[in-house]
């Protein structure tokens, strides 16, 4: 229903101006790296993944070999599988393969954690109302940020870059104050990438790769979760 498209544009508002202000963040790095504005819109536009097009960036711009990008890209973005496993029990009958398709496009981590707190089951009209503001969000922010990216002074736009950063933290910090295994996970990461980046010289991407699997692999051992009941 018509109706059923509003709701999920609605819903979507909060999350459309959040990504707003991060994209502009990423807009600035990626001409920082030396892109184009209109390079860092079609990547926005293609992508919508902050750690996924800020690796990625990186990587481009130290002209990583395509190999590297590819598995970078995987590691980074394979939750998405996971969470698109998770929300398939919540999609009802008017959600075929096509539209499971293009709702996987925008399928981020505020999408999934909205509409999978929604009651009941959710359709194709929700999810493409729900996806709409952030995309919209995450591009705009992205050209605005690249156009100010190449009239700001250099130290500026480095400032304003590390704004994208700070996102992370404010992900990563406040579950790390209540649980022990995300700030192992948080410690070890980040002693491991560097011990590897001044013991081996290996590029960020491969880094990412060993440390996300050998990290993530280790704490799964330590501290298994609990089945659920059947």
């Amino acid at each position: 229903m018509q109706h059923e498209f509003r709701t999920g544009l609605r819903h979507g508002v909060a999350i459309g101006l959040g990504y707003l202000s991060v994209s502009f963040a990423f807009g600035i790095t990626a001409v920082a790296a030396g892109m184009t504005p209109f390079q860092a819109l079609l990547i926005s536009m293609t992508n919508v993944t902050s750690a996924g097009q800020l690796a990625g960036v990186s990587l481009i711009a130290a002209a990583a070999p395509l190999t590297e990008m590819a598995l970078t890209q995987f590691t980074i973005n394979l939750r998405y599988a996971l969470m698109s496993l998770s929300l398939s029990q919540k999609l009802d009958g008017s959600m075929g393969w096509l539209q499971r398709l293009i709702f996987a496009f925008c399928n981020t981590d505020e999408i999934f954690a909205v509409a999978s707190s929604q009651p009941g089951t959710v359709g194709k009209r929700y999810l493409y109302g729900l996806m709409v503001m952030p995309w919209l969000g995450w591009s705009l922010g992205t050209i605005l940020g690249a156009a100010a990216g190449s009239l700001l002074p250099e130290f500026v736009r480095t400032a304003l870059g590390i704004a994208i950063y700070g996102m992370f933290l404010a992900i990563i910090l406040p579950p790390a104050r209540r649980s022990l295994p995300v700030r192992l996970a948080v410690v070890l990461a980040g002693g491991m990438s560097i011990a590897l980046f001044f013991l081996t010289g290996i590029g960020g991407g491969y880094r990412i790769i060993l440390c996300g699997v050998t990290v993530s692999a280790l704490l799964a051992w330590l501290f298994p979760g609990e089945e659920a009941a059947p």
